[in-house]
């Protein structure tokens, strides 16, 4: 390794040997943690045999995971004790794969929930949502708005949420959908007090999902009442009610200033 003529090698030869960057030996240099001690005839600096066992010892030890620091301290401090100080890092590496795991498992459940939305098995949405449930909607719900900012903030809020809190949000819905049933049946109009409480119960319950303005909220009313599936689900729940729902959402945008002939998604 080590020239017999001149006593040492140069950085080139020195990087070369130890797999690193001429670039990384002159910063050990600079900072005292590996210098050469040699001289050619010429003056130039030269790396010598225990130059150069150092340097594979500060190779050996960053690769550990070990800081600079913490390795002039293993090199240059005779009281510390290596042993100590590879048990420590060895913990703070177990604590760095524990977030990573955590980290990739975010990652995993995120990527799931952008492309299936609701990440519970088709059983466990049967149970949460009611057997008459189709778990096929969310993928039809993707095709429909995958590429949309509401699909992206239902997947974010979806990676997110715990089985019982869908049933939580479930159970509300349900509520919601029998207090407008029992309103339509007692002849409640459209503009009323209650009317519109359950209008601001929508929307709010809604926004769970993602964020739902009037605007938005007037658009889905008209989906309800004109779609058969959504208009079949809820005139199930009470007779005449999906045109009704769509009524007093209407209404209720009315009174905030918004006209639902002409309101648009935003």
């Amino acid at each position: 390794m080590v020239d017999h003529e001149t006593g040492g090698v140069t950085v080139g030869a020195a990087a070369d040997l130890v797999n690193v960057t001429v670039r990384t030996l002159h910063h050990w240099d600079e900072i005292g943690l590996a210098s050469p001690s040699g001289r050619s005839p010429a003056g130039y600096r030269l790396y010598t045999e225990p130059d150069l066992d150092r340097l594979h010892r500060v190779v050996a030890y960053r690769e550990t995971g070990l800081g600079l620091d913490a390795i002039r301290t293993v090199l240059d401090d005779a009281t510390t004790e290596i042993t100590a100080t590879l048990r420590e890092q060895r913990a703070h590496l177990a604590e760095r794969i524990h977030d990573l795991h955590r980290l990739d498992e975010r990652l995993s459940r995120m990527t799931e929930a952008h492309e299936h939305g609701i990440l519970l098995t088709a059983e466990e949405q049967r149970e949460t949502f009611g057997k008459d449930w189709n778990p096929d909607h969310t993928r039809l719900a993707r095709v429909a708005w995958g590429d949309t900012p509401q699909w992206a903030r239902f997947a974010e809020r979806s990676a997110a949420r715990t089985r019982p809190q869908w049933q939580s949000l479930a159970d509300a819905m349900h509520a919601l959908q029998a207090d407008l049933a029992t309103a339509l049946t007692a002849g409640t109009l459209p503009g009323t007090p209650t009317a519109n409480d359950l209008v601001d119960r929508h929307r709010e319950l809604f926004s769970n999902f993602f964020p739902l303005t009037r605007q938005m909220q007037v658009c889905l009313g008209r989906l309800f009442e004109s779609d058969p599936g959504f208009a079949a689900h809820y005139n199930g729940v009470a007779d005449g009610l999906a045109t009704w729902f769509r009524q007093i959402i209407d209404e209720s945008a009315r009174a905030n200033g918004i006209d639902p002939d002409t309101a648009t998604w935003r």
